[in-house]
């Protein structure tokens, strides 16, 4: 923020960040993919408050804005960054003994009213100390790297996130076989201490102190008229259409595909009769070929132009379709051996779609609000995720209650979710990308005639 000289590009630097990543894949995977599959097929909880617990932090997602802004605009502690994402993976350190806490009185007591508490207050302080955190790393790596490197380094981030995911899943299975409450809390001492350290390793020393050379007074004033000026934006961009139908496509693919997220271990205990680690590994499956894909992709198209990626965007969303279909098909027959190359299917599907959809995001982003644009394409994403991870618990619960049957239960939720994507792929038809890129200068007219008839 207060630099004036342009940071040099540094490899070593960039991948010190990247370790960062690893506390994110080991807390998530613990909470997505192990927790609620003991919480729900171990002590037989409905799926209903588990998905609301892991859908919490994505549906307080604005707070990711306010943390962003804060880290843009006040200094705390005398650092614009690093404060706020110590601050906030603190919070998430606090939150690991709390969940095993809570498991310890499920433990002894199914539906243990204390248990649920306990699970409340750690999910708060997981999700709150989330997204305090992540904003500001993101703008900590961008500002550590020069302008024309700054989309590089994100991305590198965003893979090794993804690459993370599977590695630690499957060494989470392998030291997690079957439930037991020690194996639990040995993950979390895991994840609490190798997380904890390279949250602090990545990025310590990464931003030198800020020097506050102007009075409190000042500052205050000038982020209350940059907060207004905020919200102008906001409203300006929500005025035009087309940025209303790219954030109805975004919603509903990402409702649609992340419906799956707290139920799809269970699913394959309660279907498939699995073992823990197996359903831990469903995970890195899918996952996994999403981080290969999208390495390809990058090799494959790494020349093409942003305006040109909605083909492949629909390639994958109809790839994501057939692999949720095929899940459908699994659920249905209770044959044990579709399930991995339907979660394959699935995972290329979305590496396809996650490579597009980046630069599409860049494409629907002005120059002049790049900021306010990505952060309302942000939150769009988070609340529809958070959204449609509850969504799949409640109906989880609600179509079981109705049919008495598992098999048709997950079959019709994996059935609506393939529905979905193939609707999304109407929706992107339906967003002008060509002319939003055209009247915000970053193709010509020319150039937008040529590259809609190419497409």
């Amino acid at each position: 923020m207060n630099e004036t000289i342009e940071p040099r590009f540094s490899w070593r630097l960039l991948l010190r960040l990247c370790t960062f990543q690893i506390g994110s894949a080991m807390g998530d995977i613990l909470v997505t993919s192990i927790w609620n599959r003991i919480m729900i097929v171990n002590f037989g909880m409905p799926a209903l408050p588990v998905g609301l617990l892991i859908a919490l932090r994505y549906l307080l997602s604005p707070l990711s804005l306010y943390a962003g802004f804060r880290s843009d605009t006040t200094p705390f502690l005398g650092m614009w960054r690093t404060s706020y994402i110590w601050l906030g993976r603190g919070l998430m350190v606090a939150s690991f003994p709390l969940l095993g806490l809570s498991v310890t009185e499920f433990t002894a007591s199914p539906n243990n009213p204390l248990g649920w508490a306990l699970a409340f207050v750690s999910f708060v302080l997981y999700g709150t100390g989330t997204l305090l955190s992540g904003s500001p790393f993101m703008a900590l790596a961008r500002d550590a790297m020069p302008k024309a490197r700054q989309g590089l380094a994100l991305s590198v981030l965003e893979t090794a996130l993804i690459l993370l995911f599977p590695i630690v899943a499957i060494s989470f299975s392998v030291i997690l076989h079957d439930y037991t409450l020690a194996g639990f809390w040995e993950l979390i001492a895991l994840t609490a201490g190798i997380g904890g350290f390279f949250w602090f390793f990545a990025i310590v020393g990464v931003e030198k102190h800020a020097v506050m050379q102007k009075a409190a007074e000042h500052t205050q004033a000038k982020a209350r008229a940059q907060y207004h000026a905020f919200h102008a934006t906001l409203a300006q961009i929500w005025q035009d259409p087309r940025a209303r139908a790219f954030a109805l496509f975004l919603a509903v693919t990402t409702f649609a595909a992340w419906m799956q997220d707290a139920i799809l271990e269970p699913f394959g205990a309660e279907v498939l009769d699995a073992t823990l680690a197996q359903t831990t590994r469903y995970s890195s499956t899918w996952q996994g070929a999403t981080a290969i894909v999208l390495i390809l992709a990058v090799i494959v198209w790494r020349k093409r132009k942003a305006e040109q990626q909605t083909p492949i965007a629909k390639t994958g969303l109809a790839i994501m379709g057939a692999g949720m279909f095929w899940l459908a098909l699994t659920a249905f027959t209770q044959i044990r051996w579709m399930v991995n190359p339907a979660l394959l299917v699935f995972g290329i599907g979305f590496g396809l779609y996650t490579f597009s959809a980046f630069q599409l995001l860049v494409v629907m982003t002005s120059d002049k609000a790049a900021g306010a644009y990505l952060g309302l394409w942000t939150v769009t994403i988070l609340l529809a995720r958070g959204i449609g991870i509850f969504t799949g618990g409640a109906l989880r619960d609600g179509l079981h209650a109705l049919t008495q049957s598992y098999p048709l239960t997950y079959a019709a939720i994996f059935g609506l979710e393939a529905a979905g994507l193939l609707i999304s792929i109407a929706l992107l038809t339906r967003v002008n990308i060509m002319g939003f890129a055209r009247d915000t200068g970053r193709i010509s007219p020319a150039e937008a005639q040529v590259i809609t008839a190419e497409l």
